[in-house]
């Protein structure tokens, strides 16, 4: 037996707790009041469920119970104090059952609430129309029968995926079931071919239940939109039997166009038509065809179906039967002088013209008879036909040619008598004859000679030109004429008859003549070129003036030729004084060749020899006309003199006297202008010894950075420098660069101590001598006797003491030494000891002590010094060294130098020296 359900296990668990609760009231029954429950009491049940409901109290001791319903049931379960009873399919939209007990004389109930849902099982969308107009609403209607309770739902209507219309229906009545929605839509060209949905939503989370969800079927609209008007029908208004012609119908404004329907019919026949579409456009085009059993009126119809609705055009269109006519000749060729009969007929209801004349009623022929001639030959005769449909006069026609036989005949119109062709371009030469048959035809010389291609397309030559005899035949007879040929031709100017060079003798007679040749005869004219209107005619007495380049042209009407002529005049020899000079002077150097040009044509060849002094028989070189680099320069030395020039050309000989001299530029050399000079300060200032040779002589001017010489007494050191000296003659210049070194006497131009403070028992001192000099000068020193431990520099600059002691006190001496004097400067150096020394020392210590005191005396009166100015008290308490002005030291400044200065030299004295003193102060 199967175990009891989840509703019957809820229903004894609510029983169960309905006991308990009884047992612990048992003593206070009394005072508690009875009640009676029931569980669940609000449920919501799928339409078609079960429930299990519990129905308790709290009385100790019920007399009866039970619970009322109108549902039906299927089990129950009972205990002391409660009931439990399972409802099955539950189908009421709401109930509300009754749970009650009997207890001391009283009715306890408890009333229940249940409730049913039904799922959106079905979601129907009301089908739409087979086609929607576009710009027209229409209905979309969504039902959903059933479901509910109805406040829980929600509705959409959606096109594809976008919701066009959503409602919730809450608010409604518990107990409502099912629902409708209803949107009017307006249709549009984009929703064609859309789907239409509907989905339904129905929401019992609030209940603790899910969300249930369906959606209908698709369903797809089609929407069209079609023109107003009419198709436009293009069709002839007339179609003969057996023809076909084209039809075509078209309509604009078609949506979707595709969706279309064309029908095309010609009377009861229905056409194919071929549909094109472009856009919201359609045509249809088909081939009408008629036949005999048509004929007579019918309609054509074209009609345009999209959507159910229908646009339609008629046209009259007239099917008729009309044979061409027939023509007809008695005999198509015959010979001349015979008489030939054309007939021209057509159908019943035709009317024929016959040469333009008109058959007397419509379906009679028309005839014409003649006596053929030679004008009659491929005569064309024509016969026309007229019928008249549905208002329309028609028309055919037929034609047919005469041949008739007749003997040749030449014509001057197609053989002339006299041709002309220009030579050079292909002709086609013709000499056509009439005749029929089509005689031949053969030109050829009279004497037998060349014969002409007829009818062929050949170059024209000269040769061609002459009389041909042409004959032409057939079988009816022969006929002959004579024709001249005249070949014609552009002008030609060749050398024979026109030469291109001309030469004339001045002072004789000329004319210049051209002969050209050309067919018509050409006309020459010679005009000198750049001078249009001087035209040659006739004889001239030849002037050198006529010579130049004329221009002779021949003309005649199929061309001209032209060509230039270069008249040369020629005439002996003659000297002119610019181009061949009587004076000429030869410059040394200059690449030069004496030039003599002589006038005279043809060229003369001219000769200059010596003829006399050094130049005797001396051929002098000449300057080629045109130089070419391979011309051999002048010699490197050429004689001066008399020289005779002798000008010949075939015409004569001519001779003329050249005096010639010779002269050179600047130039200028180490031995004339050295590169190098030296000079002495002092000295007394003199120019450059700059020179040059040359002819004529050239002058010298030197300068410095384009500063000319300057004008001064005695040399000094600034005239030291690079000079540019330049050469000048009346054929060019020369240059050289110069330097300028000067040399001066040594000057000791600083003499000087350091340091320039104390220095104590031991310390060291630097004595630096600056010379000035050029050579540069040697240095020397001379120190006190007994000064030990000195030291010199690499080049006696500097003289050094480390340690110093007393003996190292006393007056130095510099001096610089060159080739050009000696120069020397003094400087006492004093060395004073500590106070100490007086004991050491006795009598030197006291005097020491008194030069000390001495040397105060002397800084108390003295107040500056040459190197720098120091204050006396400020010397005596900071034990610093005080410079002494060498004009109020006493005797030991007027001590010169051991062995006195040298002849010649200044040796300084104090006073114009220096003197330093230094103090040794003890610490």
């Amino acid at each position: 037996m199967p175990g009891p359900s989840p509703g019957l296990r809820r229903a004894l668990l609510g029983l169960w707790a309905a006991l308990g609760l009884g047992f612990l009231g048992l003593s206070a029954v009394a005072q508690e009041p009875f009640w009676a429950d029931l569980q669940p009491r609000v449920a919501l049940v799928e339409r078609g469920g079960s429930l299990w409901l519990n129905c308790s109290t709290n009385c100790p001791r019920p007399e009866r119970g039970g619970l009322e319903t109108s549902l039906r049931r299927n089990g129950t379960q009972r205990g002391l104090r409660w009931l439990a009873r399972q409802l099955v399919d539950i189908r009421e939209p709401e109930t509300q059952p009754v749970c009650f007990f009997r207890c001391a004389r009283r009715t306890l109930q408890a009333r229940g609430l249940i409730r049913t849902f039904q799922r959106p099982d079905r979601v129907e969308l009301v089908p739409l129309p087979p086609w929607q107009p576009v710009g027209e609403n229409f209905t979309l209607s969504c039902r959903v029968p059933g479901a509910g309770p109805r406040g829980s739902l929600t509705l959409t209507l959606l096109r594809g995926t976008q919701e066009l219309i959503r409602r919730s229906f809450a608010g409604e009545p518990p107990r409502a079931r099912g629902a409708v929605l209803t949107a009017t839509v307006l249709a549009r060209r984009e929703d064609h071919g859309a789907n239409f949905s509907c989905r339904a939503e129905l929401d019992l989370r609030p209940h603790g239940l899910g969300l249930f969800e369906n959606s209908s079927a698709p369903r797809e609209l089609r929407t069209f939109s079609l023109s107003p008007d009419s198709p436009r029908l293009a069709a002839p208004r007339l179609l003969e039997v057996g023809s076909e012609k084209p039809v075509t119908c078209a309509l604009d404004g078609l949506f979707p166009a595709s969706e279309a329907r064309v029908y095309l019919a010609l009377g009861d026949q229905r056409l194919s038509p071929d549909v094109i579409l472009e856009g919201d456009a359609l045509m249809a085009t088909a081939t009408a065809t008629a036949s005999a059993e048509q004929e007579g009126a019918k309609q054509l119809v074209c009609s345009v179906t999209l959507g159910g609705e229908s646009r339609e055009t008629r046209e009259n269109l007239t099917i008729y039967s009309f044979p061409e006519p027939l023509l007809t000749l008695s005999e198509p060729s015959v010979p001349e002088g015979k008489t030939v009969t054309v007939t021209c007929a057509a159908g019943a209801q035709a009317l024929v013209t016959l040469e333009g004349i008109p058959a007397e009623v419509p379906g009679q022929p028309a005839q014409l008879q003649l006596n053929a001639t030679a004008d009659d030959d491929r005569r064309g005769f024509f016969c026309a036909a007229t019928l008249e449909v549905d208002g329309e006069t028609l028309s055919k026609n037929r034609s047919a040619e005469l041949r008739v036989l007749y003997a040749p005949r030449l014509d001057d119109s197609d053989c002339p008598r006299s041709w002309t062709w220009p030579e050079g371009p292909e002709q086609t030469l013709r000499c056509e004859a009439r005749g029929n048959p089509a005689p031949s035809v053969h030109c050829a010389r009279r004497d037998g000679g060349a014969v002409l291609a007829l009818g062929l397309l050949g170059p024209v030559t000269r040769a061609l030109a002459g009389i041909y005899r042409c004959t032409a035949a057939n079988v009816q007879g022969q006929a002959v004429k004579d024709v001249m040929l005249t070949v014609e031709y552009a002008p030609a100017l060749d050398s024979v008859g026109c030469p291109e060079r001309i030469t004339w003798l001045e002072g004789t007679e000329a004319s210049l003549i051209c002969v050209a040749h050309g067919v018509p005869p050409p006309n020459v004219s010679c005009v000198r070129s750049g001078e249009p209107g001087a035209v040659m005619e006739g004889l001239l007495l030849v002037a050198r003036e006529h010579a130049g380049t004329y221009r002779c042209e021949a003309t005649n009407a199929r061309g001209s030729a032209a060509k230039n002529v270069a008249v040369t005049v020629e005439y002996g020899p003659s000297f002119e004084e610019l181009s061949c000079p009587s004076n000429w002077t030869w410059v040394e150097g200059s690449g030069r060749l004496f030039s003599c040009e002589v006038d005279g044509k043809p060229e003369p060849s001219v000769e200059c020899v010596g003829s006399g002094g050094a130049s005797e028989g001396v051929l002098l070189p000449l300057a080629p006309p045109d130089p070419s680099p391979r011309t051999p320069g002048t010699p490197s030395d050429l004689a001066p003199g008399i020289y005779v020039c002798n000008a010949t050309n075939r015409h004569g000989s001519m001779v003329k006297t050249v005096v010639v001299s010779a002269e050179s530029p600047p130039q200028m050399d180490e031995s004339t202008c050295p590169s190098r000079q030296t000079w002495l300060e002092g000295a007394e200032a003199a120019a450059l010894a700059c020179a040059a040779r040359g002819r004529p002589s050239p002058g010298v001017r030197c300068s410095r950075e384009g500063v000319p010489w300057p004008e001064r007494q005695r040399v000094s050191r600034e005239d030291a420098g690079t000079y540019s000296c330049v050469a000048t003659n009346t054929h060019g210049t020369d240059s050289r660069m110069v330097t300028v070194g000067v040399e001066y006497r040594p000057v000791v131009a600083e003499l000087a101590a350091s340091p320039p403070g104390g220095v104590r028992p031991g310390g060291n001192f630097t004595l630096t001598c600056r010379a000035e000099a050029w050579p540069p000068a040697q240095i020397s020193w001379r120190a006190p006797p007994g000064a030990l431990n000195i030291g010199l520099s690499s080049n006696n600059s500097t003289l050094s003491v480390a340690g110093a002691m007393g003996s190292h006190g006393g007056e130095y001496e510099c001096a610089a030494t060159n080739a050009h004097g000696r120069h020397a400067r003094r400087i006492t150096v004093r060395v004073a000891g500590p106070w100490l020394w007086v004991a050491v020392g006795g009598a030197a210590g006291g005097a020491a002590l008194l030069a000390a005191g001495a040397g105060l005396a002397f800084y108390v009166q003295s107040t500056a010094c040459k190197k720098g100015e120091y204050n006396v008290q400020e010397a005596e308490s900071s034990g610093e060294a005080v410079c002494l002005n060498g004009a109020g030291g006493g005797a030991s400044g007027n001590t010169g130098a051991e062995g006195g200065p040298e002849a010649g030299d200044t040796a300084e004295s104090p006073a114009g020296g220096e003197v330093f003193a230094i103090q040794l102060t003890s610490t």
